[in-house]
């Protein structure tokens, strides 16, 4: 009776560790369906992660405003859309009369190749991409008055290895987005009409997107807000996983989406703005991302000394 008694025990147990090895396996299935296979390996296991030690040969001229496009990713990588920004970016460099040079080397963080440039613009970078060496290159080029430009995931990373890049630079920490639907029109608030990027829009803005949120708002910090988002206008939610939850993101009335900054004597500005492929093709969104590298670049608007904005 008792070696039958611990059979029927044994046999239980058996089924129970069976079932929670298949939730724990369809658990990663619907991780690696979620993010992709490439996404998946750098994110969870590391693979594909790297630190480009050799610079990249540049063209021996880069006429006119020089400016580099850099889309390194050693976290969450969407590949169509950082092609789609990336020849948005090339072009409006054509259109505007400005050269450009596209890499993913991170190498090219180097004092001699960055004094090239008048705006790195950071194309949805993602993870941490940058040395040591790199870091303070990047830095010092900024505040001696170079100018940034982050685009979309170069401010949506969960976590940053460098305080001073999401603390300072950015301004906030990203702490997710809208998921199920992950795309929802709503209403933008363009709360500055007289910056170079926002000068050509309407008050309001009513578009698609996948909306992040911020674990504070810039603005504390006396960074200038360009564009909030009404959160009345849209489901401010995160369901990552079918059957759970929704996580609640909502910011409150003051919800940034653009906004600019001044680091030294350099000029900082980041949005939000442009995960699908599509948002880089809409006139609006590419005059904002062409008027934002202009002021960048000090051609347009106000520039910046010792931290601080200066009129021209």
């Amino acid at each position: 009776m008792a070696m039958t008694a611990r059979k029927k025990i044994w046999c239980v147990v058996k089924w129970i560790i069976g079932i929670a090895i298949l939730a724990f396996l369809g658990f990663l299935a619907m991780i690696l369906f979620a993010l992709g296979p490439g996404n998946f390996g750098r994110l969870v296991l590391g693979i594909g992660v790297s630190f480009d030690k050799t610079p990249p040969k540049l063209p021996a001229k880069l006429p006119g405003n020089a400016i580099l496009i850099f889309s390194k990713t050693n976290g969450f990588r969407d590949s169509p859309q950082i092609a789609a920004a990336n020849r948005a970016l090339e072009e409006i460099a054509r259109q505007r009369g400005w050269s450009s040079y596209t890499t993913e080397n991170a190498a090219i963080f180097n004092p001699a190749q960055l004094a090239r440039f008048k705006v790195v613009v950071w194309s949805s970078v993602s993870g941490d991409v940058l040395t040591p060496d790199q870091r303070a290159a990047f830095r010092t080029w900024l505040e001696k008055g170079g100018g940034f430009v982050g685009l979309h995931g170069a401010g949506g990373d969960p976590q940053y290895a460098w305080r001073w890049y999401v603390d300072d630079l950015i301004g906030t920490q990203f702490v997710g987005h809208i998921m199920d639907p992950q795309f929802q029109t709503a209403t933008l608030v363009v709360e500055d009409r007289t910056h170079p990027a926002t000068r050509h829009l309407a008050p309001t803005w009513r578009r698609s997107d996948e909306w992040y949120s911020f674990v504070s708002s810039p603005r504390n910090k006396g960074y200038r807000i360009l564009v909030t988002i009404d959160e009345k206008s849209y489901r401010p939610e995160q369901r990552l996983l079918p059957f759970t939850r929704p996580r609640d993101i909502r910011m409150g009335s003051d919800h940034p989406m653009v906004w600019t900054h001044c680091v030294g004597d350099g000029r900082a500005f980041y949005s939000a703005l442009g995960h699908q492929v599509a948002a880089y093709g809409e006139p609006l969104h590419r005059q904002m991302i062409a008027g934002a590298i202009a002021w960048a670049a000090g051609l347009e608007g106000p520039g910046c000394a010792g931290g601080r904005q200066v009129n021209p």
